[in-house]
């Protein structure tokens, strides 16, 4: 049975938002090196993930994606920030986790694929 969980958006006091495509894209440039390889890993445009790297780094105060040379790196502000979204995400997953369960069984099951019915 498929589990309810928790998405975070963090609505920052500049008006900008961090939330977990963002989070996605960042783990994903540390993990592959690139703006344009974390995109195609994530199945989004190049675009798209260039826009959302500059509204990252516009929120804060420096830069959480640098390109040095050609190359893309997460600076420690941006593993910083990655960091801060877990532990936020971890904690009130905890302090949540009664309510999740409850939600979780008032919930109405996703019928069966239509495919699968036809057989």
């Amino acid at each position: 049975m498929p589990h309810t969980y928790l998405s975070i958006c963090l609505e920052l006091n500049n008006g900008n938002r961090i939330g977990p495509s963002k989070i996605a894209l960042l783990e994903a440039i540390q993990a592959k090196g690139s703006i344009a390889a974390a995109a195609r890993h994530l199945g989004m445009s190049y675009r798209r993930a260039r826009l959302s790297v500059q509204q990252i780094n516009d929120a804060l105060h420096q830069p959480a994606i640098a390109i040095p040379r050609g190359s893309t790196v997460v600076t420690p502000v941006g593993r910083r920030v990655i960091n801060l979204y877990h532990s936020i995400e971890n904690l009130a997953r905890a302090a949540a986790f009664q309510e999740l369960q409850e939600i979780a069984r008032l919930t109405r099951r996703r019928p069966p694929d239509c495919k699968k019915r036809a057989r």
